[in-house]
C-alpha cells in the first residue's frame, strides 16, 4: 500500500493558474483506500477548483494508474475529453501520475494533487504502519521478521545503540526500540545465538535509483 495525503489546496490552485481547462485522475487502489484518490474526493476537487474558475472537462479513476494497461483504458475511454483538456491532475501516489505522462500521447501538462509518504501494511483496524524501506537487501531472515532499517531510527544492523533505555528508543522515547523488538522475537522462536554473528556494513548500492525489472518474455 503506497501511503499518499493531499497538498493544500492553494498548492495546487498555484499549480495549475496557468490552465483552465482540467481533467482529474483518481485512484481505485491505494488512493481510495487512503481517502485521497477516491470518488468522493475526486467529487471534492471538482468542486473547489471550479469555484477558482476552473472547468473540469472530466475525470476518470483507473483501478491502479501506476499499471500502463490499466491507465491506457481509462485513457482511450476519455480520449475525447482529454483532446479538450490543458492539464491534469492526479490524485494519487506519485507513480500514478509518472505513469500518465509516460503513457499519455497528447503531451498535456500534468500535476500531483498529493504527496507520496510511504510504502505500508494495513491491520486489522485499517490503521497504516510503514515497515519496509525497499532497501534492497533483505535482512528478515536473520531478525525475526522485524526490519531494523526502518523500525531503528538509526538503520542499525547489529543491535541497539547505547542510548536505548528500559526498551524503547532513544531518539523516540515513545516507542519501542527495534532491536528489542527483534530480541524478543528471536528469543521466543530459540534464535537467540544468531546475534553473536557480527554484520558488515549494509551495501546501500542495491538501493541505489532509479531502479527497474525487466520481465523475461
Amino acid at each position: 500500500m503506497i501511503i499518499t495525503e493531499s497538498k493544500p489546496l492553494q498548492d495546487i490552485v498555484d499549480s495549475l493558474k496557468s490552465y483552465t481547462k482540467i481533467f482529474l485522475v483518481g485512484c481505485g487502489e491505494c488512493a481510495t483506500t487512503c481517502k485521497t484518490g477516491g470518488e468522493p474526493e475526486i467529487l471534492k476537487m471538482k468542486q473547489e477548483l471550479e469555484l477558482q474558475g476552473k472547468i473540469i472537462i472530466g475525470y476518470c479513476i483507473p483501478s491502479a494508474p501506476c499499471v500502463a494497461a490499466k491507465l491506457k483504458t481509462e485513457i482511450a475511454k476519455n480520449m475525447s475529453l482529454f483532446r479538450q483538456t490543458e492539464a491534469v491532475l492526479i490524485l494519487s501516489c506519485g507513480l500514478g501520475a509518472q505513469s500518465f505522462k509516460d503513457n499519455d500521447r497528447l503531451g498535456l501538462a500534468v500535476f500531483p494533487a498529493c504527496d507520496t509518504i510511504f510504502g505500508a501494511v494495513m491491520d486489522a483496524k485499517g490503521d497504516f504502519y510503514e515497515k519496509c524501506s525497499f532497501c534492497g537487501d533483505c535482512v528478515l531472515k536473520i531478525t525475526g521478521g522485524i526490519c531494523p532499517i526502518t523500525l531503528c531510527a538509526k538503520g542499525l544492523l547489529n543491535g541497539p545503540c547505547g542510548g536505548m533505555n528500559k526498551g524503547k528508543c532513544e531518539v523516540d522515547k515513545g516507542k519501542d526500540c527495534a532491536w528489542v523488538l527483534i530480541y524478543k522475537e528471536l528469543e521466543r522462536n530459540k534464535k537467540l545465538d544468531s546475534l553473536k554473528e557480527i554484520r558488515g556494513p549494509k551495501d546501500f548500492r542495491k538501493s541505489a535509483k532509479p531502479h527497474k525489472l525487466v520481465m523475461n518474455k
